[in-house]
């Protein structure tokens, strides 16, 4: 498979880094922390990504999307990962969208798909049980009544959840705790009654809550796909996700890795620029190859997803056990290598640092990612 942008693909990327430069850098990430704005997004910005094409990417045109496909996400992620900047597109348009295309019914698509690529309306997938992620750990229980199924538990770090217009909710209907068997997806309103909602502050400003239900009541049509069949549709989606979520860290690593080279120019010690030191020059040329080396298993992996899709869970594995691990060795060097300024809070390489180790964790750290793979192929 081709591993490099065709026409199309290079035009967007011109596009989006332009549009993300101008309209979105780091400041705006700065701007909705110092302001504690209560979305934690600029909703006009968002208008105006929606308008660009980005939400509906991946949405087919029947829907009211445009089927450009992953490839095309793949290069809004990784270039809103080198500003930071804010959006609903992992949780609505990656998590949700996706999810809803693979399992939704005619009707939830045709209501819900459309007004997602329109940016009509904001999702969040509730999901997570417990510090650690463990998809197949779910407590919360959905039962059945005679008006459709009385939702109770509580999820944690759902992203976007106290902006979502609607949250699809992962529950159990059948089955122990830790069983991939009796797992069901539902639409929850999250001003629905029951539904309390609390906003988390976290280290890198990612939008986050911890959500509880407490006798949430929805109707028989909120269940998507078959009840207690849910995890499949749910893997599939994690996998993509973990996919996404690599090319904004590989945006992340390669705007951090873009600054200290920049840095290594321009700084000067003992008169002499510090880029001609030797030992400087290895750690920039380490990163270097690692880089390209993500930069091949994220562009493998989406075209993956465009493709024959029966690699995607290996591939996924891959793909964000390496970004975690990369990432976490670039930031790390783009604070040390800026020196004691890059420990103050005026320079904005602290800002890739800190969302590095929020997205390391996030859908699965490298640990989970390395034990995943191994089992994957029959370790």
């Amino acid at each position: 498979m081709p591993m490099v942008l065709n026409e199309d693909q290079r035009m967007l990327l011109v596009s989006v880094r332009a549009f993300c430069q101008e309209n979105a850098p780091v400041s705006e990430l700065r701007r909705v922390r110092d302001e504690q704005d209560e979305d934690g997004f600029s909703r006009a910005l968002w208008q105006q990504m929606v308008a660009l094409g980005w939400a509906g990417m991946t949405i087919p045109e029947q829907y009211g999307g445009f089927g450009f496909g992953y490839t095309g996400l793949e290069i809004v992620l990784e270039e809103t990962g080198r500003t930071l900047v804010p959006t609903p597109l992992l949780a609505t348009v990656l998590l949700c969208g996706t999810l809803l295309n693979l399992g939704g019914s005619e009707a939830q698509k045709s209501t819900l798909l459309a007004k997602i690529a329109a940016g009509e309306v904001l999702m969040a997938l509730a999901h997570e049980e417990g510090p650690l992620h463990n998809p197949v750990r779910v407590a919360t229980k959905a039962q059945a009544n005679a008006d459709g199924f009385i939702i109770t538990g509580s999820k944690c770090f759902v992203l976007d959840g106290h902006v979502a217009d609607q949250l699809i909710v992962v529950a159990r209907t059948s089955g122990e705790q830790d069983s991939a068997d009796g797992i069901s997806l539902f639409l929850v309103e999250r001003t629905a009654p029951g539904v309390d909602v609390q906003r988390l502050d976290l280290v890198d400003s990612r939008n986050a809550a911890n959500i509880h239900f407490s006798n949430v009541q929805v109707p028989k049509d909120a269940l998507i796909g078959e009840l207690g069949s849910g995890y499949s549709i749910l893997e599939k989606v994690l996998d993509v996700a973990r996919i996404g979520l690599a090319a904004e860290m590989l945006g992340n690593a390669q705007e951090v890795f873009d600054r200290v080279i920049e840095y290594l120019k321009q700084r000067e010690q003992f008169g002499v620029l510090i880029g001609a030191f030797q030992g400087l020059q290895h750690r920039a040329a380490h990163m270097y190859s690692e880089l390209e080396l993500c930069r091949s298993a994220v562009r493998r992996a989406f075209s993956e997803l465009d493709g024959a899709q029966e690699e995607i869970p290996v591939l996924a594995s891959i793909a964000k056990a390496k970004l975690s691990e990369v990432l976490e060795d670039v930031s790390n060097e783009g604070v040390q290598m800026h020196g004691g300024i890059g420990m103050t809070d005026e320079f904005d390489i602290g800002f890739f640092l800190k969302r590095a180790r929020v997205a390391q964790a996030l859908f699965g750290d490298a640990n989970f990612h390395r034990d995943r793979y191994a089992c994957l192929n029959g370790f």
